[in-house]
């Protein structure tokens, strides 16, 4: 193994994960800045239903390709702990597993997505005249589903190996083409929810293809070879029960995602899911440095606990917390200020932008706390913890918020719904703390 894996467990704390979470961050933020990019684009250029369409319409792809993050993120987990201990061909059988799984499992399930395409749309809330544009869309996104799929297998596995910029650019390029593609397709081209789609689905490959490029590279120290392609057992078992972690989380989300959909129907119409739309792009979008800390914090972590070296993990585990907190109250003050100007950015529909500043202070009044919620449930995978890592990622958007957003709103309507988020944030926070702490005194003293 080269210097740069090596680092992981020799470097200062503090500065590597400075280095590991500013290129995760920076990843993030472009990624969401097209999320956002792409969201004003189909507001303005085709109206509130292309919103309330991409809104019901993602949640089915990335409950799809969630196979591929959690093969990615429970594989990479045990690369980082082989990498510590030195058992180099483990990282290499895990690798060639990661590969082969994704690539099996995602084909599977966009047929059948293909094939239940009516059904599902109906689920996630594709009512009323959200049905006919969410389905134009869902089509031709799909077909990019198994490069998204290979694409998040990859990344966290670019990231175990100590090389967080290649990752970094993997997440930038299907951004920025996504953009450029959608003034081509969309406002150009006039192709409407067809072009939105086709401009996603060709970024996904992109991504793909770039990753698929690092591996075959000799800037990978993985190696991906076909001996390495057949199964193992333990091995495959070890990445269904972290990464499948990481599949669950996705598949509560989408579990989520049709009942707050339905709850916004109800409560407050096709407006209610666009507003929604608006709050997800700008929660992804503003807590992007907070995610790229959890992120930069996996392999730090992960390496560390492989070597034992039970030390630098609880220093990594306290620098991850400090930095992310501070960088969470940042964000949280500018939305506070600035709610009102966050919304024009998506429309110009006078009702939307009445809704949605004050949706948007409900759903982010928990945003200082969240940080020690995200960094607890990471340590857990990243240790190869897969029942406390499984119940920690499950509680806000499973154990919380799912029956928040189902009951709050028949007491206090539409703004019930905007309450949920706060409470589970705080909720989640403070069960994760219990845990954590609990971890500390008994494994990591």
């Amino acid at each position: 193994m080269t210097n740069v894996a090596k680092e992981l467990g020799t470097e200062k704390i503090s500065k590597l994960l400075i280095k590991q979470a500013v290129p995760a961050s920076i990843g993030i933020l472009v990624m969401s800045l097209n999320m956002i990019v792409d969201t004003i684009f189909v507001g303005q250029w085709i109206g509130v239903l292309a919103i309330a369409s991409v809104t019901v319409v993602l949640p089915i792809v990335f409950l799809i390709s969630s196979i591929g993050m959690g093969i990615g993120i429970g594989g990479s987990s045990i690369i980082s702990r082989a990498l510590g201990a030195k058992k180099f061909n483990k990282a290499f059988l895990t690798f060639g597993n990661q590969i082969s799984m994704t690539l099996l499992l995602s084909v599977i399930f966009v047929i059948l997505g293909t094939f239940f395409c009516s059904f599902l749309l109906e689920l996630f809330g594709a009512n009323g005249d959200i049905m006919a544009p969410a389905t134009e869309y869902f089509h031709v996104v799909l077909l990019g589903v198994p490069f998204l799929a290979f694409a998040m297998m990859g990344n966290p596995v670019i990231r175990a190996e100590g090389k967080p910029m290649f990752a970094m650019i993997a997440m930038i390029l299907p951004a920025i083409s996504n953009i450029v593609l959608d003034v081509v397709f969309i406002k150009i081209m006039g192709w409407g929810m067809f072009g939105a789609g086709l401009a996603t689905s060709i970024s996904y490959a992109i991504c793909g293809l770039f990753i698929l490029g690092f591996f075959l590279s000799k800037k990978s120290e993985l190696i991906i070879h076909l001996k390495y392609f057949k199964w193992s057992f333990p091995i495959v078992k070890e990445i269904v029960q972290l990464g499948g972690v990481t599949v669950i989380r996705q598949g509560t989300i989408s579990l989520l995602m049709i009942v707050l959909n339905a709850s916004l129907f109800h409560y407050g119409g096709e407006s209610a899911i666009a507003v929604y739309g608006i709050i997800n792009r700008v929660m992804m979008f503003a807590l992007f440095p907070v995610l790229g800390v959890t992120q930069g914090f996996l392999p730090v972590a992960g390496y560390n606990y492989g070597a034992k070296n039970n030390k630098r993990v609880k220093e990594t585990i306290k620098t991850a917390i400090l930095y992310g907190t501070g960088v969470a109250i940042i964000i949280f003050i500018g939305i506070i200020v600035f709610p009102e100007a966050v919304a024009k950015l998506f429309t110009n529909d006078p009702g939307l932008i009445s809704e949605t500043p004050n949706a948007l202070l409900l759903s982010f009044l928990a945003t200082p706390v969240i940080t020690t919620q995200l960094v607890g449930a990471a340590y857990f995978q990243a240790a190869g913890k897969a029942l406390p890592a499984l119940i920690l990622t499950l509680l806000k958007q499973g154990i919380f918020l799912i029956p928040l957003v189902y009951i709050l709103p028949k007491f206090f309507g539409l703004n019930g719904i905007w309450f949920s988020f706060p409470i589970a944030d705080v909720s989640s926070t403070i069960i994760t703390i219990f845990f954590l702490q609990k971890e500390v005194k008994k494994n990591l003293s």
